[in-house]
Parts: C-alpha cells; structure tokens; sequence
C-alpha cells in the first residue's frame, strides 16, 4: 500500500516579538489510502500545527523544515499554484467550530456553490445538483429547505454536516479532521464519526484524525501517533496502542478518565434551589402586528430540586432546555412557575431585590476563552464583584483574590497576567475562582469541561468536588459528556426538546435507563 501523505522530519517554527519558539519537532509519519490516523494529545502538543504544515497553511511568522509529500509530490517549497491545486482538491479539511469556518454572512447554496465553482467549474443547474446530492450523503433532512439558511439558522450537528459535504465536495484523497466532534452532543457525535467512516469506505480516503479524546480514537483510528511538547513519542496500532501503551505520557492519556462518585450528601442537608412546574416560552410573532401565531417551548413544566452539597446534573441535546432551565432557576431570563430559593419564592422579586442573591447564585460557562474579558488581568476579573456585592469589604481585594486563586489551584504570582497568558484548563480555573470569590450558594457549570484535554478534566472534577465538600455548594452541572455526569452527579435528568422525561440518582439512571432516548444517550456516549 503506497502512502498518500508521507511527513518526514518536519520541524515548525514561529517567529514573535522577535524571538524563534518552536512547536513540533522531528515529526514523521504516513496516512495511506482508505486507513484513519490519529494524531492524539493535550492542547499545545502540535497536533494542529502538524496538519496545517501539510498544505501550508500555517502564515508568514511560521518556518517549516523537513520533508511532506502527497503522492509523491513535495508540498513544502511548493509553488503557490500548486498549493492551491491540491488545498480542497485533494487534501480538504474539517475544523472543530464550524460556525468560525462558514461565512455567517453567506447562506449554504452560496458557500458550496463557491467551493464547486472554483474547484470543478460547476454552476447553476449542475452546481445545485451536486450541492442537494452532497447534503443528502451527509444526512441533511430535506436538503431543499436548507439551501438558503445561514449558519446561525442550523444546529451544531447540522453545521458540522455541511462542513463535512463542503469537505467532500471535490471527492479528495485526504480528509484531514481537527477535532470534528468535541463541540458536539454524544448522540450527534456518534452520529459524525459513523458518517465519517462511512464515507472514508465509499470514496477510500485517506484521513487524518485529529483529537484529544481516545474513545473517539478507539472508535475511528487503524493507527496512533500520540504528540507531548512537539513530538511524536508513541505511535502503532490502535490495538497495540490500548493495549500494551509504552510511554509514560501515554499511560497517563489512557487513564485520564473522571472517575469515582460525589460525597454523599449530607443529612438534612438544605434545600437551595427549587422549581415547580417551570416553563419558559418564547413567542413566535409573525405579520406586520407581530401577532403570536404559537410558541418555542424551550422548557416545559419542569420540576426540579437540589440541596446543599448536591450535583444535579442535566443532560440532552442541544436545543432540549438544559441551560435555559439554569438561566430561568437565576431569574436571567422570564419563566413561568414556582422558582423557590433558600426557602424564598424568588418568582415575584424586583430586580431591585433580587441584586442580593445574586452572589449566591454564580455559573462558569463552556468557553473559558469568551466569558474572560481579554482586556482585564486575572485580578480584575476575579476581583469584579467584590466591590458590587461588598464582600468582605474589610480586607483589601488582591488579598481576597490570592487567596480564592490558591483554593482553585492558581499561583497568585500571576494574577496580574491576562486570560491569554494562562493555558485553557488555567482560564476555566480563574472562571471558577470568579465565582468562588462570591462565596455562593448555588453554582451553576454549563459544560466547563468539554472544551478541555481530558488530563484537565480530570483535574477540574477534582477541583469541583473539594469546593463542594468544603463549602457544602449546590450545583447544577450541565454537559453532554455522560462520563463526567456520572463522576459528578447525586440525581440526574434528562431532557427533551423542552420536556424532562427522566430524572433519577445518578447510578440508578445510567444502570436500568426508564426511556428509550435515554438508553440512546448512554449508548452513544461509549
């Protein structure tokens, strides 16, 4: 088997502020056709770095040494022209975020219609042909109906599809995928790498798979190139690589899993947070009156409860109202129903009264990137609310920050750097300390792991069950990854296009599932 993309001792450089760093290093390794090769490690570790290098893509600051040829043909020192023969032709791309990757100012016929024109020559009838028969390969419902939506108008999943039909669309050799799944729910990234291996088979592609996340790669991958620090320090079979793992760095990716359950909860613990028969509906309006022709139900009639000490995870899809049930429980936006706090039916409050809850109930969110001001340090971020909520206004701020920053894992010497300084498990830890600083009670976590290596997300779980133990907080964990519910949850529930259709202790539930869409979740998850 002859190899399609061969890499041989390749060397990347960066030029800054007028230094050299290098991030990859004596790189070498083969994709041939019809097999998947994973390239696999932490954020950082030169994996990205790695793909881009192969058709050049890395930018002017980049220096790139060492040998990557396709089919036979050198790429680096290439000429422009041929570069951009091969770019989409032959070796074509799938990022994480597709919605960084389409024009959300064009709609999808616009966007495909571009990549044929330019790649095939295709336009007009023939162009729309080819454009309906790419999205029904990939599994868009209804294709038709799509044609003239724009990226903000599809789901995730539906987003990564049309990423993938764009990919697929000049019939390449190589399909490089950068972590094609990890924003996604398990459900629907089950559903991706099915349709990935499916069409690797149809076309015999080639593809490179990039990811942190070995369960993917035991799914998907013949071969595994695992990357620490800019090298490539393991590499076999998928097989041989599970199963007899030589490096330590490895041994340490295979084991990074959540694992163990919550403290129990304490006796007579009490009841932070309650809902009874909550509902959020948003209104459809159309016409020139925008009159209210039906509704979204985004949450309907739910009834949850959680206590001091307690995790109540939620689960579901995308769009099933996991977190706009936690936004309705902090009165961020209107409901409809009983929504009771420390005793207090907080559902009639005035702005005005409800500022002196608002320490007390605080969230981290997904991205530890977008909810971090880029222009604060972290001390002025952890800092902000002190000074709103007059906490503990005896003691000066820097104080109370040091010491927030060292209960979450920080060392306060760096408090005066900004979130870009700071690596993403490090950002997700100032998020957190953010909160902390507030002292609450009720945290809300919406996904504040899935956008972290799995080595991190070990340690987040860890942090968040010390603070928990130590302050007796109430959470509501919100994530799609079941394995991290399982490792943080009392209770779970599981909801549905708006709907709780299932909620239950956390072994009970994930042992002797009640619904058939929950048995789905727990399957696809792995």
């Amino acid at each position: 088997m002859s190899a399609l993309l061969e890499v041989k001792g390749l060397n990347v450089s960066f030029r800054q502020d007028g230094r050299i760093s290098q991030a990859v290093r004596g790189v070498s390794f083969t994709v041939n056709r019809g097999e998947t090769v994973a390239l696999v490690g932490e954020s950082g570790s030169g994996k990205s770095v790695s793909a881009l290098s192969t058709v050049s893509l890395l930018g002017d600051s980049a220096i790139v040494e060492g040998s990557v040829t396709y089919d036979g043909q050198e790429m680096i020192g290439a000429s422009e022209q041929r570069l951009m023969d091969v770019r989409g032709n032959d070796i074509s791309f799938i990022f994480q975020e597709p919605m960084t990757s389409l024009n959300p100012l064009h709609t999808i016929r616009k966007q495909m219609a571009e990549s044929l024109a330019l790649h095939q020559g295709l336009v007009g009838a023939a162009a729309l042909e080819r454009i309906l028969e790419l999205l029904v390969k990939v599994g868009i419902r209804d294709p038709e109906t799509r044609l003239d939506a724009y990226p903000h108008q599809l789901s995730g999943g539906q987003r990564q599809r049309v990423m993938i039909a764009m990919a697929l669309a000049n019939k390449p050799d190589i399909l490089i995928a950068d972590e094609p799944t990890t924003a996604l729910d398990v459900t629907i990234q089950a559903q991706i790498l099915e349709l990935l291996a499916d069409l690797q088979r149809e076309e015999n592609m080639g593809m490179l798979f990039i990811t942190h996340d070995l369960g993917i790669v035991r799914r998907i991958a013949d071969r595994v190139c695992v990357m620490k620090a800019g090298e490539i320090v393991e590499s076999g079979s998928t097989e041989e690589i599970f199963a007899n793992p030589r490096h330590p760095y490895t041994r340490k990716l295979l084991a990074a899993e959540p694992k163990g359950r919550p403290d129990p909860v304490p006796a007579g613990a009490e009841e932070v947070a309650r809902t009874d028969h909550l509902r959020v509906w948003f209104p459809i309006q159309r016409g020139f009156l925008r009159r209210t022709v039906g509704h979204v139900k985004a949450v309907n009639d739910a009834s949850i409860s959680v206590r001091a000490g307690e995790t109540l995870g939620i689960v579901g899809e995308s769009g099933s109202g996991k977190t706009t049930l936690a936004l309705a429980i902090m009165r961020l936006i209107g409901s409809e129903g009983g929504i009771t706090f420390r005793g207090e039916d907080v559902r009639s409050w005035s702005t005005r009264e409800l500022r002196r809850l608002r320490k007390d109930m605080q969230i981290v969110f997904q991205d530890p990137f977008g909810s971090l001001s880029p222009r604060m340090t972290c001390a002025q971020i952890i800092s902000e609310g002190l000074a709103i909520h007059k906490v503990d206004p005896h003691r000066a701020p820097r104080e109370l920050v040091a010491e927030v920053m060292q209960e979450v894992g920080l060392d306060p010497a760096t408090m005066d750097r900004y979130p870009h300084e700071f690596s993403g498990g490090q950002r997700q830890r100032i998020a957190i300390a953010r909160a902390m600083v507030l002292r609450p009670r009720l945290l809300v976590l919406d996904e504040p792991t899935s956008a972290l290596d799995m080595t991190v997300q070990v340690q987040i779980v860890a942090l968040l069950r010390d603070l928990q133990r130590k302050y007796g907080l109430a959470y509501l964990f919100i994530s799609h990854d079941l394995k991290v519910v399982r490792a943080m949850s009392h209770k779970v529930i599981v909801m549905r296009q708006g709907d709780v259709i299932e909620m239950g202790e956390t072994e009970a539930l994930f042992t002797n599932a009640q619904t058939d869409y929950t048995r789905s979740l727990i399957a696809a998850a792995g």
